[in-house]
């Protein structure tokens, strides 16, 4: 029976794939996100964002996608199984230029697995959310190979942040169905990120909107941070009207706190 890799191997191997597909272009690797801000959960993603001097060719794209495939575990996680992996790549001048939304040179996720397997190939493309994760990373990010983040990663402006979590908000509203937990708990993260200017993980975000929600809508909330930390089973089928009213309401909560800030 083949032994699923730890974390922290996972991580090493990551690091591994990118040396040898990107070779000199590679500037710095660093783990980012739960792994770094409060501990991996069971579902908790492992978080890598690289920094390189150049754009990929054509062959180095296929094969870190080809490794990335082979080494990241399919979503949702088994409980002892190999974690999923984000691997973003972003260009060094890119990040100098610290243009909105960010470009990102190269992005592996899970959600995108399915896309990957029918031939298609990570290319460039500017994404409100990247901005977000250079943000969080530049807070908090600890190198795996490479200088400081602050070496090469730059500060994101509040009004990018905001202007990111706006213009994040419709596509994470219209995926709920299907992705209940994992959107509720962003639309968390978001709301305390508009109210405090800072990055905490998904469970933290969670426990500081609870406490700041009534009724139902706190329930729902919990329900949501429970599944994350495999407390209770992530089943959301009876529960489709209060998902939607929740989501709602936090959605105009961080709209609220953006024009307040």
């Amino acid at each position: 029976m083949q032994v699923a890799p730890h974390p922290t191997e996972q991580m090493q191997s990551a690091v591994l794939i990118l040396h040898r597909r990107l070779g000199d272009a590679l500037l710095g690797v660093y783990l980012h996100g739960s792994a770094v801000s409060g501990g991996l959960r069971p579902q908790s993603d492992i978080d890598l964002l690289a920094v390189v001097q150049s754009e990929l060719t054509e062959s180095q794209r296929n094969g870190l996608l080809l490794d990335l495939l082979h080494l990241s575990g399919r979503h949702p996680a088994v409980p002892g199984g190999a974690r999923c992996l984000e691997v973003m790549v972003f260009c060094q001048a890119e990040l100098n230029r610290g243009d909105y939304p960010a470009r990102a040179e190269f992005v592996y996720g899970e959600w995108l697995r399915e896309a990957f397997e029918a031939g298609e190939t990570p290319m460039p493309e500017r994404y409100p959310e990247y901005s977000m994760v250079i943000a969080q990373a530049y807070q908090e990010a600890i190198p795996l190979f490479g200088p400081p983040r602050g070496d090469l990663l730059s500060e994101v402006s509040t009004e990018q942040v905001n202007q990111a979590m706006r213009d994040a908000l419709p596509d994470l509203l219209d995926g709920l169905g299907g992705d209940e937990r994992n959107v509720l708990l962003t639309l968390a993260r978001m709301w305390h990120t508009a109210s405090t200017e800072k990055f905490i993980t998904k469970d933290a975000a969670a426990e500081w909107a609870i406490s700041r929600l009534s009724g139902s809508d706190a329930m729902t909330l919990n329900h949501a941070r429970r599944a994350y930390l495999g407390e209770v089973t992530d089943d959301w089928s009876s529960q489709g009207d209060a998902v939607r009213e929740l989501a709602g309401r936090m959605s105009e909560n961080v709209t609220n706190s953006m024009q307040q800030g």
